[in-house]
């Protein structure tokens, strides 16, 4: 196969950064459900809904989810995906929007009451986005901080106002397919600058107040109902308090011996509680500038807090696994449960309160959230003390309180999510484990499971499923979001190839090479293609674009791997690039314009160009090109065995492509010893082209290693001899491939070396 130049990339040894990358996500079939620890959890209630209680969770998976309560079952009437990345933090504010932050350096508004409407993204942060802050419910006030020492301050009203036209930013679109339901519908993106020095006017977007003090990461923040007054903190293990309204720097609160990782402030901004990785709770009179109390209620990093509507009682989850109860008065505390996973995030709820954690499912449990000395009245209390070690000397003893509550009230049920994965030799199935040690192999070019092991061991499984062949890495894997994420890297994605039989690719010939990086992008884009076309409903597009038969046609000069592929099958998706429709893949991209964006592949709408998808992936789908590749070909020398009458005529090193089988070199050996004139089946540069049909030079062997040509055989040219390919004296399966005799037999860094001989008596 010859290589081929790609639109665009007459520069590309002068590109001056990486290409961009896509990956595709795959969904389990119950898509209602997390698969990924749940970061945040936020409620909105029926007094300010449309009558239904709902609370939003944030997920390691990158979405969020809105789940319509009731009192004995939640369900999922929702999910917003956009984010490319872990969704750290969520709040609402104002008239039902959803506001949330990510690992992806973003903060992304929400009409909470949609149907995964993303209304906007805002590109402020340099790095991951760890925390929100909201005021009270009817204010528009929300803070960000994240790792770096970056807090903003944003005024959302202001920043979700739409921009003038003539501005270089572009609208965030909804995951969904789904027109923006608030009624600002020519809304825009805020600059994605870094930098806030380049904003001179308030004519480029939104800019909001940067609060700068933090030298180190923040983790936590809280605010007032007012608005007025935030609190931050994080590695620098003190609490910030600052003034909103300017950004300025009030003062700063010492205690805490380690990293701050929750903040609570009463409504009026006077008290303060911080949760921190030393296990200490500190209660914080900040007009006085010193700490009330200190509570020794855990025994590891308190990582959430959730108090009463009047302050006087804090529910604290962490580290320990465990949901604490403190009454900061008299410094009672009680233990209300022990759960299997570190505690992330509280939301108070009524009488009960829902704890988030590392695992992909939400748990609420009853907390007498409206009366809580009916906890401590069902005795099992202890004083908290004000020293941390006094705790853990009591945890050593073996005296820990028994918790109130042994089982949930309700539980939001996640999928297991993957924690550990072996890409397969064959390069087109995963094994994976999840959390609950079930073991499952994934076809990733169809996205789905193929196999359910259940719980068994995942070396001896790996061991079993091992194959001798050689595939070359055109993907990469990783298990971040609690799922199998795939990426595929220009121009690596299109290093492997397969023959259409291996494949069992019924209808296209058995030779053919079929291009799994490619197949795979046609598979993935195969619903947006048929979007476009519809909306385009010509053959060609007014930038000359190519479409229909027009694509395939063209592909028959570009690429050679097409060149036995009608124009009509060109176009097709085959069988094992066939994604389900049932668990769709997320795309997770970025083009020209925007920044990365996810959306299901059945949400594309067609609409998307190379503003929205990296160039060398529309050159492939639309273009049927695919950029110069290396190492598709495999040189050897072919000499016969020691001692070994027959010999051949060859011209030196031979090259064939790295999926060349075995059987098909016996077959060139054959045709050189039987036939009375040697045929032509060496190029001038020396490549080895068996199995080719079109010059009337060249035959084609068959599997059998029968031949048809367009000449006829003399009949002692039908007695054909049996031969034997060695490799370092190992007689060679017919069925491997050069690559595998390369890199199983041969095991050494020069070229090939391949012995054949006659094997006697057959």
């Amino acid at each position: 196969m010859h290589r081929v130049a790609s639109t665009g990339n007459a520069n590309n040894s002068t590109r001056p950064r990486k290409e961009k990358r896509l990956t595709y996500v795959l969904n389990d079939p119950d898509d209602t459900k997390h698969c990924a620890g749940i970061n945040c959890l936020a409620l909105l209630t029926s007094a300010i809904s449309d009558g239904s209680d709902y609370l939003f969770t944030g997920s390691r998976d990158g979405r969020l989810k809105r789940w319509a309560l009731s009192e004995d079952v939640a369900t999922c009437s929702a999910t917003f995906e956009s984010h490319v990345d872990w969704v750290n933090d969520a709040v609402l504010v104002g008239d039902n929007t959803l506001v949330s932050c990510s690992s992806d350096a973003t903060l992304k508004t929400w009409n909470a009451l949609s149907t995964g409407t993303c209304v906007r993204t805002h590109r402020q942060h340099t790095d991951y986005v760890t925390c929100l802050a909201a005021a009270g419910k009817n204010s528009n006030i929300v803070a960000s901080g994240g790792l770096g020492g970056e807090v903003f301050m944003w005024d959302i009203e202001a920043a979700l106002a739409p921009v003038s036209k003539c501005n270089d930013v572009t609208v965030d679109e909804s995951t969904n397919g789904i027109a923006n339901s608030l009624p600002s519908t020519n809304l825009r993106n805020i600059s994605s600058s870094n930098s806030i020095s380049l904003h001179t006017t308030q004519t480029q977007g939104y800019i909001p107040i940067a609060a700068k003090g933090h030298k180190e990461s923040v983790y936590a923040l809280a605010m007032n109902e007012g608005g007025s007054i935030l609190v931050s903190g994080g590695t620098e293990k003190v609490v910030r308090v600052w003034d909103t309204r300017s950004g300025s720097k009030i003062l700063k609160l010492k205690g805490h011996t380690d990293n701050i990782r929750a903040l609570l402030l009463d409504s009026t901004g006077r008290y303060c509680l911080s949760g921190s990785s030393d296990s200490m709770i500190r209660l914080w009179d900040i007009g006085q500038q010193r700490c009330v109390h200190s509570y020794a209620v855990h025994t590891d990093s308190v990582w959430a807090l959730a108090s009463t509507p009047t302050f006087s009682h804090v529910y604290s989850g962490g580290r320990d696994f465990s949901l604490y109860l403190t009454d900061l008065q008299t410094k009672e505390s009680s233990l209300l449960c022990t759960g299997e996973h570190p505690v992330l995030q509280l939301a108070l709820h009524n009488d009960s309160i829902w704890a988030a954690s590392t695992d992909s499912s939400v748990h609420r449990w009853p907390a007498e959230g409206c009366n809580p000395q009916k906890v401590f009245q069902r005795g099992n209390s202890f004083l908290a003390g004000n020293l941390s070690f006094s705790r853990a000397r009591v945890s050593l003893e073996g005296a820990l309180p028994v918790p109130l509550y042994k089982e949930p009230t309700l539980t939001i049920r996640g999928t297991p999510g993957i924690v550990q994965h072996e890409v397969l030799n064959n390069k087109r199935h995963v094994l994976t484990k999840d959390t609950s040690g079930s073991v499952k192999l994934w076809e990733i070019t169809k996205g789905v499971v193929v196999e359910d092991y259940g719980k068994v061991s995942f070396k001896e499984k790996k061991e079993e499923l091992f194959e001798m062949v050689s595939v070359p890495a055109w993907f990469t894997v990783d298990t971040r979001l609690g799922t199998l994420s795939v990426h595929l890297d220009t121009p690596q994605c299109f290093s492997a190839e397969m023959y259409s039989a291996d494949l069992n690719i019924i209808g296209k010939p058995e030779d053919d090479k079929v291009n799994l990086g490619r197949e795979t992008l046609k598979g993935l884009l195969a619903h947006w293609l048929r979007k476009r076309k519809q909306r385009m409903g010509s053959p060609a597009s007014a930038n000359g674009e190519l479409s229909g038969k027009d694509v395939a046609s063209r592909s028959l000069i570009h690429s050679r791997a097409d060149v036995d592929v009608s124009s009509e099958n060109d176009a097709m998706v085959y069988p094992p690039f066939e994604f389900s429709l049932v668990s769709p893949p997320s795309i997770v991209t970025e083009g020209t314009h925007g920044g990365p964006w996810r959306k299901k592949i059945t949400d594309l709408d067609g609409t998307e160009d190379e503003k929205d998808f990296p160039w060398w992936c529309l050159d492939c789908i639309l273009n049927n090109r695919l950029p110069p590749r290396e190492n598709t070909k495999c040189s050897f020398y072919l000499h016969p065995c020691e001692g070994s009458p027959v010999q051949i005529l060859t011209q030196g090193k031979l090259s064939a492509p790295r999926i060349l089988r075995i059987h098909k070199v016996v077959n060139y050996v054959v045709e050189k010893m039987v036939l009375d004139k040697p045929l032509d089946n060496l190029l001038a540069d020396g490549n080895f082209t068996p199995g080719l049909s079109g010059s009337q030079s060249q035959l084609q062997a068959i599997g059998d290693g029968s031949f048809r040509s367009g000449s006829g055989f003399k009949p002692w040219q039908k007695l054909k001899p049996s031969i034997e390919i060695l490799c370092n004296n190992q007689v060679l399966s017919p069925d491997m491939s050069l690559a595998t005799v390369r890199a199983y037999v041969w095991k050494k860094p020069d070229d090939l070396v391949l012995n054949y001989r006659v094997v006697q008596g057959r």
